[in-house]
């Protein structure tokens, strides 16, 4: 069951991130090449860095992939460094990929200019090459948006936390560098995405009811319930109501 749920937040983010419109442009991949060769150099960390439009990584690796005994492939075809993954405590990778999500939904809602003071700090359990778990910290970065605001090159580092946290939990944050505020996981926050109204369209939704159906359910019009049915799609960055369940339950939303 456990993996289940990594796989299906794992597939919620690849359907999320790869299905965005790009408009044509010059890549800023030499240039965040660089950044990502300079990290892996500077901090000994891995660095994983996405082209989300080709979907395709490049990864360079410092001292600490040796620690987690990693073979560290240069390319992937993929966003999903599954190398990696297949490292990590699984409850572990299901609360990344979920804390991943809500940072994407909440980073669609600003400005351009402001996503790039924002990332996901977590602390996860990995196996190194003895086998054996150890505490890894993982942060990761939207570094580059395409001109019509999608989401275009990920950055992730993983290396060791400059102190270890007591416990065993997976423990993770969305901070804004600029000014060290600290956002999430916070569920208030999430569940405000949608209105209470919202929320119970989309139970319906989740559960095959028709807008006609929903609409003498709750005592509205079928022109109301379409409305709730747009602005739950706007609300999610989505195109479907399929896709919209999906999301709400990988962040928890009803």
């Amino acid at each position: 069951m456990q993996g289940a749920m990594v796989n299906n937040n794992q597939n919620i983010l690849n359907d999320t991130l790869l299905t965005q419109p790009f408009l044509q442009q010059d890549s800023p991949l030499a240039q965040c090449q660089l950044v990502a060769k300079v990290y892996a150099g500077i901090e000994n960390a891995v660095c994983v860095l996405s082209d989300l439009k080709a979907n395709r990584s490049y990864i360079y690796s410092g001292g600490v992939g040796a620690a987690l005994g990693l073979e560290i492939e240069n390319e992937i075809d993929s966003i999903w460094e599954e190398g990696l993954f297949r490292r990590i405590r699984q409850d572990d990778l299901q609360s990344k990929h979920a804390m991943e999500l809500q940072f994407f939904h909440m980073l669609k809602d600003l400005p351009n200019n402001e996503r790039y003071d924002y990332y996901v700090n977590s602390i996860l359990h990995m196996r190194n090459a003895q086998d054996e778990y150890v505490q890894v910290q993982h942060r990761m970065f939207y570094i580059r948006n395409a001109d019509n605001g999608s989401v275009w090159m990920a950055l992730c580092l993983y290396n060791f936390p400059p102190q270890q946290l007591e416990g065993n939990a997976y423990f993770g944050r969305i901070v804004n560098s600029r000014t060290g505020q600290i956002l999430l996981p916070d569920q208030q926050q999430v569940s405000t995405i949608l209105s209470e109204r919202e929320k119970d369209v989309l139970r319906m939704i989740k559960t095959g009811s028709s807008s006609k159906e929903i609409a003498a359910e709750f005592s509205i019009s079928v022109y109301t319930v379409n409305r709730h049915r747009q602005n739950i799609l706007q609300k999610l960055h989505v195109n479907n109501s399929m896709a919209a369940c999906r999301i709400a339950d990988a962040i928890h939303l009803l």
